[in-house]
């Protein structure tokens, strides 16, 4: 029996939770392994779509799609089942990950492409969260790739310049992501994000997502602003108090309230849209929560951006399953007709996670609008 086609974005989303089986392993030496996130993922092109799909998780290993070799122009064939799917596209390396500074670090040390043209970094590769095995994220892998010397405990705001500079000159990176591990202080981070994109904006005119937990004072926000970040991030994870504990149990001393108390006031300092939170599906959190949660920050004018959890090697939520692809798109499709219907779309996101979309099949559920 012929398998009936798949709409792209449901496509993507099966994708995204079942991850693919590389023929060629070779295609994996750049995926993205450890660190702080998107890990154990490998950046593809489907149509006009570059998502970050899994393939170094046990979920990617038992998967039923499978990725042939690419052709001499990086086209590869899936299929599952044995039955062609999609063709996808490998992006190429990027040249700049070829470049070392004066005093010999690999730019890609410091920084890295997600997806097709996004910058990453994590400017402190370091976190308070990460330092006690009772209080770690258990999904967490920040301290993965500094461990294996692929990266540096803190990225100056001189590096990040240099790299960024030569990223949009040779790659032709239109945004970029700054996170960043949380800090003793109670700035949570905030200053030395703001202290960073303040060189890159000095540097080359780059829009700037900054990534950190809520400060505890709300002026750090025009500080942020000031200094050149044009969007921010604040990620709940988790949205209900029981699911956040127990995956989270240091973050969770943020409580929820205080989050959508620093939401409404960054929103008033970034405008509708610009500030986003990420939500891991598949962690404990109903369907029914996660969209209440995002009703909730759609009315504030927060992009809720919801992703399908990966669970990382290594970490202690390596062998908790990944959600199923139909629970995602019970999330996904109301999900992107309340932000289309709250005045906010992916593509009106001066920079960071939401405006890349590549982590999740949110963006495409998106463009289906209203339709059910």
């Amino acid at each position: 029996m012929r398998r009936r086609p798949m709409l792209e974005s449901d496509l993507i989303n099966d994708l995204q939770t079942r991850g693919m089986r590389l023929v060629d392993p070779r295609v994996g030496h750049e995926s993205r392994r450890g660190g702080a996130g998107p890990s154990d993922h490998k950046a593809v092109t489907l149509g006009r779509t570059t998502v970050m799909v899994p393939v170094h998780t046990a979920p990617a290993f038992q998967s039923p799609y499978v990725v042939e070799a690419p052709d001499a122009a990086g086209r590869a064939r899936v299929t599952r089942d044995g039955a062609a799917v999609a063709t996808v596209k490998f992006p190429p390396r990027p040249r700049f990950y070829d470049l070392t500074t004066a005093d010999g670090i690999p730019y890609n040390q410091i920084a890295v492409l997600h997806a097709r043209n996004v910058l990453a970094t994590t400017v402190l590769q370091t976190c308070i969260r990460y330092e006690s095995r009772k209080k770690a994220c258990q999904f967490c892998a920040i301290g993965q790739s500094l461990a294996a010397g692929r990266t540096l405990a803190h990225k100056t705001p001189e590096q990040l310049a240099e790299v960024a500079k030569a990223a949009v000159e040779l790659d032709g990176v239109e945004h970029m992501v700054m996170t960043t591990g949380t800090p003793k202080g109670p700035d949570r981070g905030a200053a030395v994000l703001a202290d960073s994109a303040r060189a890159v904006k000095a540097a080359v005119d780059l829009p700037i997502q900054a990534q950190c937990e809520p400060p505890q004072d709300d002026a750090w926000f025009v500080r942020m602003k000031t200094a050149g970040i044009d969007a921010l991030g604040m990620h709940l994870e988790a949205v209900t108090p029981e699911v956040r504990a127990r995956v989270m149990p240091g973050k969770a001393s943020v409580p929820v309230d205080k989050y959508l108390a620093s939401f409404e006031a960054a929103v008033a300092v970034f405008g509708r849209g610009q500030v986003s939170t990420y939500i891991l599906a598949g962690l404990g959190d109903s369907k029914e929560a996660i969209l209440a949660t995002g009703e909730q920050l759609c009315a504030i004018g927060v992009y809720p951006f919801v992703v399908p959890f990966v669970p990382i090697s290594g970490t202690p939520l390596e062998s908790h399953p990944a959600p199923t692809a139909d629970f995602m798109a019970a999330i996904l499709r109301p999900l992107g007709a309340m932000i289309v219907a709250a005045g906010m779309r992916s593509s009106d996101i001066k920079a960071g996670c939401g405006r890349c979309g590549a982590c999740s099949a949110l963006s495409t559920y998106e463009a289906l609008g209203k339709r059910p």
